[in-house]
């Protein structure tokens, strides 16, 4: 996780992302995102509205392991995030097949 941490916090910082559900979801729609993170401890009904999203579009999506504080406090951010897409890596290997 420490590895998924540092990517997520590299993306944020250097990159594009987006954060919330409905903003994930319109960068999902409008085909800008490449890479969906959900926080493991989120809402079941908003994983599987992303995950359904994701799929037909063919977009990944990564289980982040810790609840939407933790994502967010990961994310630079002080409220919690449930979910972020990656629009743009920027100096971040979180695109990097593992």
């Amino acid at each position: 996780m420490a590895d998924l941490a540092n990517d997520i916090r590299l993306a944020v910082d250097s990159g594009k992302t987006a954060i919330g559900l409905n903003t994930v979801i319109e960068s999902i729609k409008n085909n800008s995102a490449k890479l969906v993170i959900v926080a493991d401890k989120a809402k079941q009904s908003n994983l599987q509205d992303i995950q359904h999203v994701a799929s037909i579009a063919g977009i990944r999506v990564i289980k982040f392991e810790g609840n939407p504080v933790e994502l967010g406090a990961v994310c630079g951010k002080p409220f919690s995030i449930s979910t972020l897409s990656v629009i743009e890596a920027g100096n971040s290997n979180i695109l990097k097949e593992e």
